[in-house]
């Protein structure tokens, strides 16, 4: 797989998934282990987090999964069905649906997140904790170019923030010590954090529940507030490991 390109790997991974769990190599497991397996395949290949696996997607349709992995085990059909001992026609079926599968819960995660808010949301976050005085001015700068570039260098703070040096620096360490932003070291560039208490105001699908107390706390009303929370856990139901 590491001689692959990063495209080929991901494609080429629904087909070790089936051909693990065809192997069966433990007495028990299996399954679970090659989930495990694609989860972490995919990780490396920069698709994924912990805050989501694949396993959620098979998991809601496995009745699909376990009967395309029972198809890919057929025998080869003809001469034009490959060259191996399998069918390749069957094992083409369930890697589309892998894939399909893994889009499904990126399109998924994706509509908790709405990264295309993310900006937004950050900007009246901070611009509210600025006015009540717990943030810095030229705190939001620094964030954005930390969201937009993925790392900032901490010598161009004053620049992106338009103070100098010293006020640079303090902005800087606010961030640090309220957990918006993390560094390797005194010297190494600058990432965006996500501390709790932004978590739930950055992305609020996430917290449903949290959020709308929030908007109580805040407004003062229930009116306008559904208690009601969304289960977004993963849930795999299985019934047994194959």
């Amino acid at each position: 797989m590491d001689k692959l390109s990063r495209v080929r790997q991901i494609i080429a991974l629904g087909a070790a998934h089936h051909r693990l769990l065809w192997i069966h190599p433990f007495y028990d497991g299996n399954g679970r282990v090659t989930r495990l397996m694609s989860h972490a395949s995919l990780l490396r290949c920069g698709v994924g987090s912990s805050l989501w696996s694949v396993a959620r997607g098979l998991a809601r349709h496995v009745q699909d999964y376990k009967a395309l992995l029972m198809a890919a085990d057929a025998p080869r059909r003809g001469d034009l069905d490959g060259r191996g001992t399998l069918s390749t026609q069957a094992l083409n079926a369930f890697c589309t649906f892998f894939l399909t599968v893994c889009i499904d819960q990126i399109e998924f995660m994706a509509s908790l997140l709405e990264p295309s808010e993310l900006l937004r949301r950050i900007r009246l976050h901070i611009e509210e904790e600025v006015q009540a005085g717990t943030l810095p001015k030229g705190s939001f700068s620094l964030l954005r170019e930390a969201l937009l570039a993925g790392e900032v260098p901490r010598g161009k703070a004053g620049e992106i923030t338009g103070y100098g040096e010293r006020m640079a620096r303090n902005v800087v360490s606010e961030l640090i010590k309220k957990g918006y932003l993390k560094s390797a070291s005194s010297r190494a560039p600058l990432t965006l954090a996500f501390p709790i208490n932004a978590v739930e105001r950055w992305f609020p699908r996430l917290y449903p529940r949290i959020s709308r107390l929030d908007s109580v706390r805040r407004t003062g009303s229930t009116k306008s507030a559904n208690m009601k929370t969304v289960d977004i856990s993963v849930k795999v139901p299985w019934g047994d490991d194959n």
